[in-house]
């Protein structure tokens, strides 16, 4: 027939159109798994029953530890057997050559459980906490291991960079922690983390943005709580996040030249010759005495700077007990004032007393004419007087 695979006739004579799908090859047929309703990034939990006959080849990891998690991981090593030991991995701790090494055997059902079990030896010779260590072990955690050492080459601007990471009192640490989901540790030149690969991306950008001078971490942390933000509305969910951001810009600061020494005129002949020692010796006569004579003259000499520096020394100790100046009712202004104002006040009372006596003198009242005016006898009067 002259009709396409693509075209069908229907009893009516029309023709309907069939999508058409594109092969490449023989073998390219549609999969089982692709259906959109499967959700291919989820972590099935391992099944023993996928690989009964177990493992062929004997698979062995060995990690070299430091000397000062010698005695940690002698303490932890049961915890550590145990958890390895259900799922089939052997372990061996060898303390002579500060060694660490997992092996495969044949009760191994999950390939994959040996990579994790080297992951383990690595976050322990890192100094991650033993019971932190082992949940690397489950299916849906994660482990990265971030080199900074090699980042930058000078020391303290390493130090200053990584002390921003970890904040004041861990608490950009523990803000990053919370954002990312994930564990993180910063230990000499690496950093730890334990979490999902989303978390892992998102702790590796912000540290090496924070060791490269890139970022600080409290900006990747504003904009980190605002994408919390817009994941929770679904009308945001297939647009563009750009917008909603914040945007922080790198200021270059410029710094107040300091200013350098004035320069003296050029002269083309050079600076005149320092004296030497033995000059110096010659001027003062002191090259022409005997070693007996010079050794004596350094001990005056020390024994002069010492009794200087004891003399001094006494004189601040007896600083403590020397009492301090007591105030005076002449030395303190308080008092003065308050002088000041009952002398004004006596010199004005003699001053009023002095006015009524002049007063008195000048009117020279006479007592006997006074009382005889009256009309009283005056034997009376001055009977009472003798009385």
């Amino acid at each position: 027939m002259g009709i396409s695979d693509a075209e069908i006739e229907n009893g009516n004579g029309d023709v309907e159109q069939k999508p058409r799908t594109k092969h490449k090859g023989k073998h390219d047929k549609p999969k089982p798994w692709d259906d959109p309703s499967i959700d291919h990034w989820k972590i099935e939990k391992f099944d023993p029953s996928w690989n009964v006959g177990g493992m062929l080849e004997v698979s062995t990891f060995s990690t070299l530890f430091p000397q000062y998690r010698e005695k940690y991981l002698q303490e932890a090593w049961p915890i550590v057997k145990n958890a390895l030991k259900e799922h089939g991995i052997s372990c061996e701790l060898n303390l002579v050559e500060g060694s660490m090494t997992v092996s495969t055997t044949r009760k191994t059902r999950d390939p994959y459980i040996v990579m994790k079990a080297r992951d383990l030896l690595k976050l322990l010779s890192r100094s991650v906490p033993a019971p932190q260590a082992i949940k690397i072990l489950n299916d849906e955690m994660q482990c990265d291991i971030i080199k900074i050492g090699s980042l930058v080459r000078n020391k303290e601007r390493f130090v200053k960079r990584r002390q921003h990471l970890v904040g004041p009192n861990s608490s950009t640490l523990k803000a990053l922690e919370i954002l990312t989901g994930c564990y993180i540790l910063v230990q000499g030149n690496t950093v730890a983390a334990m979490g999902s690969f989303k978390g892992l991306k998102q702790v590796r950008k912000i540290v090496e943005d924070c060791i490269l001078n890139k970022m600080h971490p409290v900006y990747n942390i504003k904009i980190l709580m605002m994408k919390n933000e817009l994941v929770k509305d679904p009308a945001l969910a297939n647009e563009n996040w750009d917008r909603f951001l914040p945007k922080f810009r790198k200021k270059n600061v410029k710094q107040k030249k300091v200013k350098g020494k004035e320069k003296k005129p050029y002269t083309p002949f050079p600076p005149p010759q320092q004296p030497s020692k033995i000059d110096l010796q010659l001027e003062s006569g002191e090259y022409f005495l005997s070693d007996k004579k010079k050794s004596t003259k350094k001990w005056q000499e020390k024994q002069e700077k010492q009794a200087e520096k004891t003399a001094e020394s006494k004189r601040k100790r007896e600083e403590a007990f020397i009492p301090p100046k007591e105030l005076t009712r002449q030395d303190s202004g308080i008092f003065n004032d308050d002088d000041n104002d009952l002398t004004t006040m006596a010199m004005s009372l003699k001053k009023k007393a002095k006015e009524f006596g002049k007063q008195k003198s000048v009117e020279s009242i006479n007592a006997e004419s006074y009382v005889a005016a009256s009309g009283e006898p005056l034997k009376k009067e001055s009977r009472h007087l003798e009385l």
